[in-house]
């Protein structure tokens, strides 16, 4: 059984456990990416910002997953970002990234935003075929100033 549910301040280290072993996994545990952004170990509290979300994905009562949208500085105020989505290699390909994709971009809409954009890496290859087959297209150059300057991939979908 898959349960999406909104963050709890005990989901930190969890989550900044699977976040981190997912780019270690992929190789992907560069300077400049969340591996190294002190907020992945307080991920409740970064999610309390106006017009922020972060949805924690349960399977079989363990979590394996989350993904947000967070109103990035220096974004338009019509786009938020998709951030610190990462799954353990058993939710994947089941449907728990979709389904918190999902839950991500409603949220995104209720909150009043027509775009979300996201940043990636080359190495994150299956996390790109999702985002592509879900509408996002590329773009040639960052928005805003997440600070992630290790991911040098970048993708926008309209709401």
């Amino acid at each position: 059984m898959i349960i999406i549910r909104p963050i709890e301040q005990s989901d930190n280290t969890y989550l900044a456990n699977i976040v981190r072993e997912t780019l270690v996994e992929f190789g992907a545990n560069h300077p400049g990416t969340v591996y190294f952004d002190e907020a992945t170990d307080h991920l409740y509290e970064v999610f309390r910002a106006d017009r922020s979300h972060y949805f924690v994905a349960e399977m079989d009562g363990r979590i394996v997953g989350g993904g947000g949208v967070f109103p990035t500085s220096g974004l338009p105020d019509d786009t938020c970002e998709l951030v610190k989505m990462y799954l353990m290699p058993e939710s994947r390909g089941i449907g728990v990234g979709r389904s918190i994709l999902e839950k991500c971009l409603e949220s995104a809409r209720e909150f009043g935003f027509r775009r979300i954009y996201l940043e990636s890496m080359p190495e994150l290859s299956l996390a790109l075929k999702i985002y592509e087959k879900l509408g996002f297209t590329y773009l040639c150059a960052p928005m805003g100033n997440s600070g992630h300057y290790g991911c040098e991939l970048h993708m926008i979908r309209d709401l």
